[in-house]
């Protein structure tokens, strides 16, 4: 790396934050006075995210950040200040600030309002007047609404519903954003990254909506305090536990079985949530089950965790974490598991009334398992990655017009990419590869800035990666035509921490807003993401068995740059909201494989890796109905997602595996009374791309195909649609003149209405008893109707 770029990006840093601290001093030269406080939900005492605080006389004001804290400075004056959250009656005070006053509110959940869906937790028209673009939020009442499979609800396929966000089809584990592979979305819980986010092959997600708060999506004008991915940010935040008294909740159903216990430690001061789920497939099946599969395992469990502790009025810790894990086995001679492991460790601290810091330390951790055989015969690999993390950041709020963001984050990491092992006839083989080590560091600065109309926020991101020992570092020579397999010319061991490759690179961010009125804006952004670690995969469809791998000496980090620009319009008291988003996102050093790639257990990975250029554009429209007993949201989506690398599909463009033309959803829920709601979700996708023979030659009677010219992806397999139902049957609220205590629902579904044999993959094969005849044969992972019932309760 070139330490004069060193200096020249560190220089840039140093001069934008004396810049950004100048806006605070001149800004602080003013005489002001600051109400903050937490905004907080009366009946359990959790913090609200995104609530609003608004000065009537000033028509301005702020908002509250993911802990729930906001802090507004203005003039020394009298006002009435409104305190607002969706769904929550509107807590008015007139106060008389002459000084600096710490308030914190608590916010009474409105009953008549719980029956209404809404997708965004903040102030109605908060898409028209913020500066964000590109994000969605969904709120977990919306998501326990929607029809879901076998009547389980799940967040990831839930935000499969939504504008920009596809799907390569049923058992395909993540989600795809923008053109993006689902290695590059960048999902946090509790801060904390998770490296697969899928149950059963992508059928449920490893999100326990009993111990959910706040999901955010965001696809376009990411902060400068996230990083390390591509195309989006799925930002997870657990609910804190309820502080106020004991509280159970949990469900019942076809697939699974989940309970949940929150209850304050000490009341309105420390509080804690636990959450279990398990799956009983495997046990209902036992019985039967002849000898050879005794023993055989299909399940999935989890458990998260969370408890926080007010220590006073300036500092409050938080320790959360979630442990999971997928079993499948047959018998005992295969064997497949594969989990997730985080940890987080958060402490705020209020300097002032101004200056709000957290501190996180969190670890995470992705490992599986594969094994075949007994004793004497048997194969056995694992592999996981491993990290550990910090992030001190801190918001200054200098006014009402300006919010500043600065920190940092380093990450340690640890990849194993294979410890395997092959026996036979009980002679021992180690396949094993040698573990990996790489760390990764960012500093980062950014303002929120109001000046009247027009709206920004802006930012810098400075990042840093060092590919280290202990070790082999290798070279690699040419390959002896493109697209073919590059020689090893030398390795070099290295010692423990010596540094083998490194990179820097400045990311900036921005999106602005112009107001044209009251109820519509423009918004554009642009950010540019780096990537430093990489899911290796070149299936259709990501598994559990895909490796990560780290950027190094043959290896260059991924990076994007994304233009957006958005027309936002609200209708009739914020009833109707439209918006027509417009992207297109540059792609380079994508990494990509040569034809008949080996990715597993192979030392050597690097010389089968290709760089690769691509683009991706498209236009996303999205109309939603928040009020009324009618609600819910159209989504269309028109894009396009291209690859680009010498020696692929004859160095011409060609489509990425994730590419779909056209995407259309449909979103409804109606309330029949207050027990009954219905719903339905619809779905219509593009087939996605697929690489067919063209050619085909018959040996010693068999046949042999031939993909003529080399082409990838020139053909697509069918189109994807889907129509699924619901009814929820809520419990009577009252028994025998007086309110229950407890509260239960039902909830019945129909996925895949209509059967729709939607295929997973389209493939050849020769037909059995004729070698020499060939047949397309469709695999379709659910191809019938999948009715279910589950029971869910809280007391």
């Amino acid at each position: 790396m070139n330490r004069i770029n060193v200096r020249k990006y560190c220089h840039l840093l140093i001069f934008s934050l004396l810049m950004f601290f100048g806006f605070a001093l001149t800004a602080n030269a003013q005489q002001k006075v600051t109400l903050s406080g937490y905004l907080k939900d009366a009946g359990n005492g959790e913090d609200l995210i995104g609530g609003t605080v608004y000065f009537r006389e000033l028509k301005t004001g702020g908002s509250s950040n993911v802990y729930g804290f906001y802090s507004v400075s203005v003039p020394p004056a009298k006002y009435t200040v409104e305190f607002r959250y969706i769904g929550y009656g509107v807590v008015v005070k007139e106060i008389d600030l002459t000084e600096d006053t710490k308030l914190d509110v608590e916010l009474v959940e409105e009953g008549n309002q719980l029956e209404e869906v809404v997708v965004q937790g903040t102030a109605e028209d908060d898409n028209v007047t913020s500066t964000e673009i590109s994000v969605n939020k969904l709120e977990i009442k919306t998501i326990k609404k929607m029809p879901a499979l076998l009547g389980e609800v799940d967040l990831i396929r839930s935000i499969q519903l939504l504008p920009g966000v596809s799907t390569v089809g049923e058992g395909a584990s993540g989600f795809n954003v923008r053109g993006g592979d689902v290695g590059q979305n960048l999902v946090l819980l509790d801060e904390a990254p998770v490296y697969n986010s899928s149950h059963l092959f992508g059928f449920f997600s490893v999100f326990n909506p009993d111990a959910v708060k706040d999901v955010k999506l965001v696809k376009g004008g990411i902060p400068a305090q996230y990083g390390g991915r591509l195309s989006s940010l799925l930002d997870v935040r657990m609910k804190e536990g309820n502080s106020k008294k004991l509280s159970v909740n949990g469900g019942i159903g076809a697939i699974f079985s989940r309970l949940a216990i929150e209850a304050p430690i000490v009341k309105d001061k420390s509080s804690f949530i636990v959450a279990g789920r398990r799956s009983y497939a495997d046990v209902l099946a036992a019985p039967f089950l002849n000898d050879d599969l005794s023993g055989s395992a299909f399940n999935f469990y989890d458990l998260t965790l969370k408890a926080n502790y007010d220590i006073d009025d300036k500092n409050r810790i938080y320790l959360s974490g979630y442990f999971g894990k997928d079993n499948i086995g047959f018998g005992e001679d295969v064997r497949f598991n594969w989990g997730n492991g985080t940890g987080t460790f958060r402490w705020n601290h209020l300097f002032n009334d101004r200056l709000f810091s957290n501190l996180s330390v969190f670890y995470s951790d992705y490992d599986y398992e594969l094994g075949f055989g007994s004793e004497d015969d048997a194969f056995d690999w694992s592999s996981k990655i491993l990290n550990y993390n910090i992030k001190p950041e801190f918001t200054y709020y200098i006014n009402t017009n300006n919010t500043l963001t600065f920190g940092g984050q380093a990450t340690y990491y640890d990849f194993k990419p294979g410890d395997a092992q092959g026996t036979s006839a009980g002679e021992v083989t180690d396949i094993s590869l040698d573990n990996r080590f790489a760390i990764e560091g960012g500093l980062y600065v950014g303002n929120e800035q109001k000046l009247g109309k027009v709206a920004m926020s802006y930012g810098l991101r400075l990042s840093y990666y060092n590919y280290i020992g202990e070790g082999t570092a290798f070279e690699y020579g040419e390959a002896s035509a493109p697209g073919k397999r590059k020689p090893v010319i030398s390795e070099t061991p290295v010692g423990s921490g010596e540094s083998i490759a490194d990179y820097l690179n400045l990311e900036p961010r921005m999106s602005i807003k112009y107001q044209l009125d009251a109820k519509s804006s423009i918004k554009a952004s642009y950010n540019r993401m780096v990537q430093y670690v990489h899911l290796l995969s070149n299936t259709t469809a990501t598994s559990p068995l895909d490796v990560w791998t780290p950027t190094t000496n043959n290896i260059a980090p991924e990076i994007a740059d994304q233009v957006a620009v958005g027309y936002f319009r609200n209708f009739k008291d914020n009833t109707y909201e439209f918006s027509v988003e417009a992207y297109y996102k540059d792609y380079r050093d994508l990494v990509e494989y040569i034809d008949n790639a080996d990715l597993l257990l192979n030392k050597y990975i690097e010389g089968d890796l290709i760089s690769a250029i691509g683009r991706a554009y498209g236009a996303e429209f999205y109309l939603k109905k928040s009020k009324g007993k009618l609600n819910g949201w159209v989504s269309y989506t028109l894009a396009r997602t291209e690859r680009k690398a010498e020696g692929i599909n004859n160095g011409e463009w060609y489509a990425a595996r994730f590419d779909q033309r056209h995407n259309l959803t449909l979103v409804g829920f109606y309330d029949i009374n207050k027990r009954w709601t219905v719903s339905a979700n619809l779905a219509v996708a593009s087939g996605t791309p697929a690489t067919y023979p063209t050619n085909r030659y018959e040996y010693q009677g068999l046949v042999l195909p031939q993909n003529y010219g080399n082409s990838r992806n020139g053909a697509r397999i069918p189109a994807y649609h889907r129509l699924d139902l619901s009814a929820t049957l809520n419990g009577k609220t009252m028994k025998k003149g007086k309110e229950r205590k407890n509260r239960d629902y039902w909830v019945f579904s129909i996925y895949n209405v209509y059967g729709r044999r939607n295929p997973y993959s389209v493939y050849v094969q020769p037909v059995s008893d004729m070698p020499t005849t060939t047949e397309a044969v469709r695999l379709s992972i659910i191809g019938t109707v999948l009715p279910s019932v589950s029971y869910n309760f809280q007391f």
